[in-house]
C-alpha cells in the first residue's frame, strides 16, 4: 500500500532533506516549519521518534534555515502537524524500513525477526551490534520518498499521545533562545525612520538636530524615503530615531481617516464582489426573514517582544537571522528588492515573540538586510520599538458581516446568506506577487503596487471568507464577499484570519434564531447538525458547564462552536461572564476534537492560549486612528487582557486516536469570542453585535435599547 504524499513531501522528496544520522548518536531532523511558541518542534520530534524508534533526546532539530531545511512555505494556518508532521511520519517510516531491510539482508533473516530499541537493531531480542549510526554510510538516503512504508498504528506509539516536556523551553528559561539576545562582537546597531502612512514622501529631515540628539557618532543612510541610523552604541540610534520622527517633514500619501474600520466606513469602500451559492435552489420561501449585522475593528498583533533581526553582508553573500514565519519566501523577496541572486542569500529562523500571523518580523529582516548591504563586513542588528510595532506593523483586517435567514415553519433556516465586507487578510511576502516589506516600499526604485490584490483562495481556507460557510445543515447557503482591495491601511494575516469575525457572527446569529424559536441554544444547534464529531463537542462542552452555578444576577453562560476552516479541529466553548460596569470573563469550558493529539499538554496550551487571546480581542482590543496614524503608541492606548483577568479554563479533548491529526493552533479564536458574546447578551438581555464588548459599547447599546433581533415577513 502506498500512502498519498503530503504537499511538503512532494515539494521536498528526498529522504536526506529530512533525516540524517550524525556523530555522537544524534539524529538530525529538518523541517521548514518554525517554533513560534506552539510547541510544534517537540511534537514533530515525537512523531519522528516513534517511527524511527529513537528517543526524543537524540534529535537535533534544524528548523526554518534556507540552506538546510526543506522548503515548506509559511508556518501558518494550523498546518504544521497536518502537513509537516505527515511528511515526517512517512519519511521516518521509510528510513526505518530501509535500515531494517539492510540489516535483514546482512543477517539473512526475516524482517519480522528484527526490532529497534533507541536506534539499535535487535534480532530475537538480542543486540546485533549495529545501529543507525554504524550503518548510515551503507544505507543511501539520497533518494525520493515513495510513501510505501508501513506507518505505526496508535497502539504502537510510545511517544505520540504523551505529554513530553517542550524541547524549546530550557533555552528560553536560560535566556539563550531568542533573536533579541544574539550579540555578536562586531554588531552595528541600526534604527529606521518610518513613513507615517503608506505613500508618504520625505520632504525634509533636519540631520543636524538628529545627530545632536544622538549624543554619540552616528551615520545616516538614505535611499528614497527610507532612512536608517547606524552606530556602535544602541542608545545613540534609539535617540536618533526618536528625534527624527519630530524632525522629519512628510507630504502626500493616503493617511487613514479617524473612522477607518467602522462598519459604515467598511461598507462605503470600493469593493470587488463575488457570490458563491451552495445547496439547492435560489432561495426558499418561509414565514419570517431575520437579519443582523456584526463587526470587528482592526487589530494589532501585540507581541510582547518587538521585532528584531540581524544581517551580515560579506564577500557578496548575505546572511539574515529573523523570526519570520516564511524564510524561503523572505529570501526570494529580499533578493528581488535588494537586487541580489537568491542563491547568495541565506535566511535563518531564530525564535522571537510569538505573533500567530504576519507581523513585522519580515519588515525588520529587510531593514537589517538593507543596512548590511551598505556596510559590508559588519553584523547589523535592527530592533523595532513599541511605537514601531503599533504604528508600522501590518494590522489584522476589520470586518463587517451581515447575516440573513429565511425561516421555515419550524423556525429553521430554509435560506441563509452571509455578506462580508473586509480588506485582504494575507499579504505576506510573495502573496499577490509583491514583497509587502515596509522598507522596500519606501525605496526610490520600489516596484509599483500590483494591479490586482486577491485574498486567500477559498480552497486554501479563505481569508475574509474563512469559516464563512456555516457547518450547519442549511438547504441553501449564499456567500457574498465584498473584497476591499484598496484601503489606506496595510493589512495581513492575524491568527484565524476571517474566522474570528465570521464565527462570532454566525454563532451569535444562531443564538438569536434559537431565542426567536423559543428553544435552548444547544438543542437548536444540534437540530441543524448531522456531523457526529461536531455534535459531540457541543454536547460535551454543554455537559462540562452544566454543573456551574450561573443563576446569580448579572452572570450568564454562552455557547460558541466551529470547526476551524471546516477541515481542522472542532471546538465548542461555553463561557461564563459577570456583567456589572464591565464584562468579566470568569470561566471557559472547551471541548475539542483534534483527531490524534500528538502532545496533549502542548495541545492544551494551544487551546488555552487561543482562549485567552480571543478573550482579549473580544473584550478589549481595537485599533483607533488619529492624524492619519494608529493612535496608540503604548499599551496604555491599546489595552490587552491582564493576568488578573484570565478566566479559569477547563479543556477536554475528545479521544480520536485513529483519526488524522487536525490543526488546532487557531481553533479556539472564533468559538471563544462567540461564547463570550452570547453570554454577555444573555446577562444583559440586550445583544451587542460589534466587537470589542467594551464598557462604552455596552452603555451605548443599552441606551439604544436594541434588544434581540427582530424578524419580518418576506
Amino acid at each position: 500500500m502506498t500512502n498519498a504524499l503530503p504537499q511538503s513531501l512532494i515539494d521536498n522528496p528526498r529522504l536526506d532533506q529530512w533525516i540524517a544520522f550524525a556523530e555522537g548518536g544524534r539524529v538530525r531532523l529538518a523541517t521548514g516549519k518554525v517554533e513560534i511558541g506552539q510547541g510544534v518542534l517537540t511534537a514533530l520530534a515525537q512523531i519522528a521518534g516513534d517511527e524511527l524508534d529513537v528517543a526524543v533526546e537524540r534529535f537535533v532539530l534544524v528548523s526554518g534555515e534556507t540552506p538546510a531545511s526543506p522548503a515548506e512555505g509559511f508556518t501558518s494556518g494550523s498546518n504544521s502537524i497536518a502537513v509537516s508532521g505527515a511528511a515526517i511520519r512517512l519519511v521516518c517510516a521509510e528510513v526505518r524500513e530501509l535500515f531494517l531491510r539492510h540489516v535483514a539482508e546482512q543477517l539473512a533473516c526475516a524482517l519480522g525477526d528484527l526490532t529497534i530499541a533507541d536506534g539499535r537493531f535487535r534480532r530475537g531480542g538480542r543486540d546485533t551490534g549495529d545501529d543507525y549510526w554504524s550503518l548510515c554510510h551503507a544505507v543511501d538516503l539520497a533518494r525520493p520518498a515513495t510513501g510505501s512504508a508501513v506507518i505505526k498504528q496508535p497502539s504502537d506509539y510510545s511517544l505520540v499521545a504523551h505529554s513530553l516536556p517542550r524541547l524549546d523551553l530550557p533555552a528560553k528559561i536560560t535566556g539563550a533562545a531568542f533573536i533579541h539576545d544574539i550579540a555578536p562582537d562586531d554588531v552595528l546597531h541600526a534604527r529606521m525612520l518610518r513613513r507615517p502612512w503608506r505613500g508618504a514622501r520625505l520632504v525634509a529631515l533636519d540631520e543636524t538636530a538628529v545627530r545632536r540628539a544622538a549624543g554619540a557618532p552616528i551615520d545616516v543612510l538614505r535611499e528614497g524615503d527610507l532612512v536608517a541610523f547606524t552606530a556602535d552604541q544602541e542608545i545613540a540610534v534609539m535617540r536618533a530615531s526618536a528625534a527624527a520622527r519630530a524632525a522629519a517633514v512628510w507630504d502626500g500619501g493616503a493617511p487613514p481617516p479617524a473612522d477607518a474600520g467602522d462598519t459604515d466606513w467598511l461598507m462605503r469602500q470600493p469593493a470587488r464582489d463575488r457570490v458563491v451559492d451552495t445547496g439547492s435552489g435560489e432561495g426558499a420561501a418561509g414565514n419570517r426573514v431575520v437579519e443582523a449585522t456584526y463587526s470587528r475593528r482592526f487589530l494589532t498583533y501585540g507581541s510582547i517582544g518587538p521585532s528584531c533581526a540581524l544581517a551580515e553582508f560579506r564577500d557578496g553573500a548575505l546572511k539574515v537571522w529573523t523570526h519570520s514565519q516564511g524564510v524561503f519566501a523572505l529570501r526570494q523577496w529580499l533578493a528581488r528588492t535588494l537586487d541580489l541572486p537568491p542563491e547568495r542569500i541565506s535566511v535563518f529562523h531564530r525564535q522571537g515573540a510569538g505573533c500567530y500571523g504576519h507581523n513585522s518580523a519580515d519588515d525588520a529582516a529587510f531593514d537589517a538586510a538593507f543596512v548590511a548591504t551598505r556596510v559590508a563586513g559588519r553584523t547589523v542588528r535592527v530592533q523595532w520599538t513599541r511605537e514601531d510595532e503599533f504604528t508600522a506593523a501590518p494590522l489584522g483586517a476589520a470586518m463587517a458581516v451581515k447575516l440573513r435567514a429565511v425561516l421555515d415553519a419550524d423556525m429553521r433556516p430554509a435560506d441563509w446568506t452571509i455578506e462580508i465586507w473586509s480588506p485582504v487578510h494575507a499579504q505576506r511576502p510573495g502573496m499577490n506577487g509583491t514583497a509587502n516589506l515596509l522598507g522596500a516600499e519606501a525605496l526610490r526604485r520600489a516596484a509599483p503596487p500590483p494591479e490586482r490584490i486577491d485574498d486567500v483562495p477559498d480552497a486554501a481556507g479563505g481569508g475574509a471568507t474563512r469559516n464563512a460557510q456555516a457547518l450547519y445543515d442549511l438547504p441553501h447557503h449564499r456567500l457574498v464577499h465584498h473584497l476591499l482591495a484598496d484601503v489606506p491601511v496595510r493589512t495581513s494575516s492575524l491568527r484565524g484570519l476571517g474566522a474570528y469575525a465570521n464565527v462570532f457572527a454566525i454563532e451569535s446569529f444562531m443564538d438569536e434564531l434559537a431565542e426567536l424559536a423559543g428553544e435552548d441554544p444547544v438543542a437548536y444547534r444540534l437540530s441543524l447538525l448531522s456531523d457526529p464529531r461536531a455534535r459531540r463537542v457541543i454536547e460535551t462542552a454543554a455537559e462540562m458547564a452544566s454543573r456551574a452555578d450561573a443563576t446569580r444576577a448579572g452572570r450568564a453562560q454562552g455557547l460558541g462552536f466551529a470547526r476551524y476552516k471546516n477541515r481542522a479541529a472542532y471546538m465548542a466553548a461555553m463561557a461564563e461572564v459577570e456583567v456589572n460596569e464591565e464584562v468579566r470573563l470568569t470561566r471557559v469550558w472547551a471541548a475539542v476534537d483534534a483527531g490524534l493529539v500528538i502532545n496533549p499538554d502542548g495541545a492544551a496550551n494551544q487551546i488555552e492560549g487561543g482562549i485567552i487571546q480571543a478573550a482579549s480581542w473580544a473584550l478589549k482590543e481595537q485599533v483607533r486612528f488619529a492624524d492619519g496614524q494608529v493612535a496608540a503608541t503604548t499599551w496604555n492606548g491599546y489595552p490587552i487582557l491582564r493576568f488578573s483577568e484570565v478566566p479559569e479554563i477547563d479543556i477536554r479533548f475528545i479521544a480520536a486516536p485513529h483519526e488524522a491529526p487536525l490543526g488546532l493552533g487557531e481553533a479556539a479564536i472564533g468559538p471563544t469570542a462567540a461564547a463570550i458574546g452570547n453570554a454577555v447578551a444573555r446577562a444583559l438581555g440586550v445583544r451587542l453585535r460589534d466587537l470589542p464588548l467594551t464598557r462604552d459599547r455596552i452603555m451605548m447599546t443599552l441606551l439604544r435599547e436594541d434588544g434581540p433581533v427582530t424578524g419580518r415577513s418576506p
